[in-house]
Formats: C-alpha cells, sequence, structure tokens
C-alpha cells in the first residue's frame, strides 16, 4: 500500500539556497523550478530541503525550466546530490528529459537536502579563515568588501620576503563552483603539515597568496554565475570598477601590490566529465616561456593524480584571440607569469568515477593538495 505523506515542506532560506515552488500538491511528485541569478539571467545552481517526507517512499522532484538553464547539455549524465545531515553527500537517480531534471530518492529520513553540488557553506569559510591562522601558519593579509559588503579575505603564507615568488590562487569567480573552495580547503589543510618535504621546499622559494572565495554575495543567495550586482567576475577583470566589481577591484589592487609569479583561478565546469586547465595560449604576450611552464605543469600534475588529465578541455584560442576579460588571460598578460584557469567537474570523473559521491568536496581537497606538489616540482623555473 502507497502511503502518502500528510504534509511535505520545500524550503531554500538559507545560504545558498535556491528553488521555487510550482507544485507540490502531490508530495510524492513536486514541481519546482531554478530562480535566476539576482539581475542576471544566468540559473543552473539549485540547493534546497525536502521535509515531510516518507522513509521507504519513493519521492520525485522536477526541475521544470532545466532546458532553459544557462548550460543545458550539462544535464545530460548529471546526477543530483543529496544529504540528510549537509555532511555526508551522495548521488541520486537522475535524468533529463529535453524539458525537466527529473530526480528521486527513496529517503531514510523524513528530510533530506538535494543540491546542484556538494555546498561550501559560508560558516564552513569563517572556520576555514580562522584555522588557517592558527593551524596553517596564514596571516589575513587583506580583507576586501563584496557589493552587499561581505569580507572577502586574502591570506599569505610567507612574511613578504622580496626574493620569493609570489604564488596566487584564488576560488570561487563563480559563485555556484563550491568545489573551487572545497579545493582551497584542501591547500590550507596541507599547509598544517609542517614537516612535509615538499611544502618546505616550496615555501623556501615563493610565498602563496589565497583568496578562497572571491564572490560571497553570489554564494550566499544561491547564485551560478554572478556577484550581487548581476556581473560576472570572471568578464570583469579588463574594466573592473569598485562600483560594479568590487570584488575584482580589490584581488588587482593586492596583485599590483605585492606583484604575482603564477596564478592559478580556480573553477567548476558543468558539461566536462573531467578536471583539466585552460592556459593562455590566445595572449598577445604569449611566449615559449610560458608555454613551457604550461606543459610542465600539466605533465606533472597527471603525473601525481589519475584525477588529471591532458586529452578533454576547452578548444585552445588562436593567437593573439583570447577573451582579456577572464582572469587567467588578464593576470597573465599583466604580470608575464604562468597563468592557468583549473575547472574541476560538476559530474564525476570519468577517467575515475565514484558511482556514490561522483566528484565532491573531498575529491576537490586533494587535488588542492596535490597541486601544491606540482608546485613545488616548478618553483625554482617561474621566472
Amino acid at each position: 500500500m502507497t502511503v502518502v505523506p500528510s504534509s511535505l515542506h520545500i524550503s531554500s532560506d538559507f545560504d545558498s539556497g535556491n528553488i521555487q515552488v510550482l507544485d507540490a500538491s502531490d508530495p510524492l511528485d513536486v514541481k519546482l523550478a531554478i530562480n535566476p541569478d539576482t539581475k542576471s539571467p544566468h540559473f543552473q545552481w539549485f540547493h534546497f530541503k525536502a521535509s515531510g517526507l516518507t522513509p521507504g517512499q519513493p519521492h520525485h522532484f522536477h526541475l521544470t525550466n532545466a532546458s532553459q538553464s544557462s548550460y543545458n547539455k550539462a544535464w545530460d549524465g548529471y546526477r543530483a546530490v543529496a544529504s540528510y545531515d549537509q555532511e555526508h553527500w551522495f548521488r541520486v537517480p537522475t535524468d533529463f528529459d529535453g524539458t525537466s531534471l527529473n530526480f528521486s530518492l527513496e529517503p531514510q529520513h523524513s528530510s533530506v537536502w538535494f543540491a546542484y553540488f556538494e555546498p561550501y557553506s559560508r560558516a564552513r569559510h569563517e572556520v576555514l579563515i580562522s584555522d588557517a591562522q592558527q593551524w596553517s601558519g596564514c596571516q589575513v593579509l587583506a580583507v576586501g568588501k563584496s557589493a552587499e559588503g561581505r569580507d572577502i579575505h586574502l591570506l599569505r603564507k610567507g612574511n613578504g620576503a622580496p626574493r620569493k615568488h609570489k604564488i596566487w590562487i584564488i576560488a570561487q569567480q563563480h559563485p555556484g563552483e563550491h568545489m573551487a573552495e572545497w579545493f582551497m580547503e584542501g591547500i590550507f589543510k596541507r599547509l598544517e603539515q609542517g614537516s612535509d618535504p615538499q611544502l618546505r621546499k616550496l615555501l623556501d622559494y615563493a610565498e602563496l597568496y589565497l583568496i578562497p572565495n572571491m564572490n560571497p554575495d553570489g554564494a550566499f543567495h544561491g547564485h551560478l554565475r554572478t556577484n550581487a550586482n548581476g556581473q560576472d567576475l570572471n568578464r570583469a577583470w579588463q574594466n573592473t570598477s569598485p562600483e560594479v566589481s568590487p570584488e575584482v577591484f580589490f584581488a588587482l589592487e593586492q596583485m599590483h601590490t605585492y606583484g604575482v609569479d603564477l596564478f592559478l583561478d580556480i573553477h567548476g565546469d558543468e558539461e566536462i566529465p573531467y578536471v583539466f586547465t585552460a592556459g593562455c595560449e590566445g595572449n598577445p604576450g604569449y611566449n615559449e616561456r610560458i608555454a613551457t611552464l604550461e606543459e610542465r605543469f600539466r605533465s606533472h600534475l597527471s603525473q601525481q593524480t589519475k584525477d588529471f588529465q591532458t586529452t578533454h578541455g576547452y578548444t585552445r584560442d588562436e593567437p593573439g584571440q583570447a577573451n582579456m576579460t577572464l582572469a587567467c588571460n588578464s593576470v597573465g598578460q599583466r604580470f608575464d607569469c604562468l597563468s592557468l584557469t583549473l575547472e574541476m567537474p560538476f559530474k564525476d570523473n570519468n577517467d575515475a568515477p565514484d558511482p556514490v559521491t561522483g566528484w565532491d568536496g573531498k575529491r576537490s581537497m586533494q587535488l588542492g593538495h596535490t597541486v601544491l606538489t606540482t608546485l613545488s616540482d616548478m618553483v625554482k623555473t617561474l621566472r
């Protein structure tokens, strides 16, 4: 006998929440929609809580506007994530019928959270900043302000030694790409390991400048691409302004103050089920030195982990045809340095699939940990 729950409640009024309830009259078959970013038509990120479920009874959820989302081709091969405690996330059966994204669950408990990817909360961010100072030996070098006044933390591992290379890593310009801050947590966790010989070598020759969340407003509001002003921050690096894109304005000010010898911009890609990097081959200042450094980074990292590969990725720009509004291209050109965008999947890594979690926060953290090994190997050759 089918037991129909008497009351189903859908909520998204919390950090990174995003959903619109269209029809919940049948609690076993709920129709929903994703809200667009504030002042922007972009949408793809969703995150909501369903309460009043009947354990063991199949519940079905339909994101009815999925075909109109920013990256509607990304739904093919994608599976939504769910959690009973907001700590342990797992993938659920999902299909895209060309119009709606449909996923289902026979819950073990009466409440469950669903999301596009394992969220990285603002509360966890605050703990990360505190722990980075207490355990990782980092200092908060400067604090910028987002469009809505939230803190943007720039942390430094080092003391400003003039002869050391300046390595910059920023994350979550696109707020829905929560795997990026998980990646940053992996970096900070490794910095706690004072006896790590590879880390000691890296820090003998370089300082790390780290911004774990470039877009706290967008992340809090459940956006996919933009800040509170509707600005895609990764399209604001050529003509940034403190009014429209204060987050980028702050980062560039600090870069010009301290210098940049290597830049990594950490992202997530909706469509491609692999980890990869994009470089600056279309920049007017691209040269053989930068090309060699790009190749060394990619080759070394692919030897360190099965989670990184060089076969799949974006189409390479033709010479002189780079989009200079992107952080990777703009910083690489301004500072004549190795500059890469690193992308992780929202889906799974097809080279090393995990049927339970897909690509997740833990694997993102491990990649951040591993990238420091690659940086250690090449730190002497940056200039």
